[in-house]
């Protein structure tokens, strides 16, 4: 799993910068387009102006505006930031790596959507943030998978299974950033692609939705490596070239970049569809990333993901996760950053992550099998 490869200090200077910045990139994308997700492009442009979304539209919540709240995208991205983290900790120990610790991590966000707060029954810390118990409109494919109601009571999910549905909705491309920001000398990119179409894969039972959150994975893990944002792409497509039942997310990214040719258009991002199926939703965000390219442009790729009449919360979170992974934290807009919800736990936890996956020797190893740290992030 590991590589013989060494970071040096410059490297990891830059990898924390795009850890952050991708995780942060991408709360920042869906909490832009969440308040408007179901909006037609027409209201959109009546509410925000010609140029569309590039502020936080208020959403009333208890008589008050609120501003920069996320969304279901962000938290579900969050549980697998931490299941990640767990995997490793267990691999660490000895235990055995396995991607199903993602699968309980998913387990852990259900309950902040069926409980009002903390029960203090689930070790771990991310359990504990009470701002997490809050309903972001979740997708029903992942509420329907993750556990069945039976009598108030709730049937878990068989853990590391594929759901019985046949979803390819964008619900597991959405949460699949974590998956490519692991340092290419501790995983290859096929372990990238392999391990988010897994994770994808119990709560979406279509190859697609499966194969399109491996294909983000990549494409960020591309990214991480150096590449620029065209040499990411043909990578991606390499991989999907080669995929069982990759047909369709290739033919939704070679959509994207043929449009990108025309600039950038509300109207072409409309083309590519709706977003709400997992190949249409990453070839949006690809668009969007394609015609705004520079740091300085990011929020304009990030507003030209958000404007249309789809799903916009989910292709802003993946816009974000990509132009956050490629320019590091320091590009994303200031008025954005500093106010959306919850920043504080969001760059927390991809600290954790950093910490976890470039210096776990320093965690946890010599100093025995009982740490704070695997207190904080067990096993399970």
């Amino acid at each position: 799993m590991r590589t013989d490869q060494t970071p040096d200090r410059r490297e990891l200077e830059s990898y924390h910068s795009r850890v952050r910045g991708s995780l942060l990139g991408g709360a920042i994308g869906d909490a832009l387009g969440g308040p408007v997700e179901f909006w037609s492009l027409e209201q959109i442009q009546r509410e925000c102006g010609p140029d569309g979304v590039r502020r936080y539209v208020p959403e009333n919540v208890a008589g008050s505006s609120v501003y920069g709240r996320i969304t279901d995208d962000t938290q579900m991205t969050l549980f697998t930031l931490e299941g990640m983290i767990r995997a490793a900790v267990r691999r660490d120990r000895g235990i055995g790596f396995t991607v199903a610790a993602v699968h309980h991590a998913y387990d852990r966000w259900l309950d902040t959507q069926l409980q009002n707060g903390p029960d203090g029954e689930r070790d771990g810390w991310l359990i504990n943030e009470q701002w997490l118990y809050s309903r972001r409109a979740p997708g029903n494919t992942c509420l329907s998978a993750l556990a069945e109601p039976r009598g108030g009571q709730r049937k878990l999910a068989q853990f590391g299974v594929v759901a019985t549905n046949n979803s390819k909705g964008c619900g597991g491309v959405m949460r699949s950033a974590p998956f490519g920001l692991v340092p290419h000398w501790v995983w290859s990119s096929d372990l990238q692609f392999d391990s988010a179409a897994e994770a994808a894969g119990y709560t979406h039972g279509h190859s697609t939705g499966q194969v399109a959150s491996g294909a983000l994975a990549v494409l960020i893990g591309a990214i991480m490596r150096g590449h620029d944002l065209p040499g990411a792409i043909e990578e991606t497509q390499s991989q999907l070239r080669v995929r069982d039942a990759g047909g369709e997310t290739y033919l939704a990214i070679e959509q994207a970049t043929e449009v990108a040719r025309k600039g950038p258009g509300a109207e072409h991002m409309e083309s590519l569809g709706g977003g709400w199926v997992a190949e249409e939703a990453l070839a949006m965000a690809i668009y969007a990333c394609l015609v705004h390219p520079e740091p300085d442009q990011m929020l304009d790729a990030l507003s030209l993901s958000v404007t249309h009449s789809g799903d916009s919360d989910s292709t802003g979170a993946i816009c974000g996760n990509i132009l956050g992974a490629l320019h590091g934290e320091t590009a994303l807009p200031p008025e954005l950053a500093f106010a959306v919800e919850g920043r504080g736990t969001i760059l927390t936890l991809a600290d954790d992550f950093i910490y976890e996956f470039t210096a776990s020797d320093r965690l946890h190893g010599d100093y025995g099998p009982d740490t704070r740290w695997t207190q904080r992030y067990p096993g399970w």
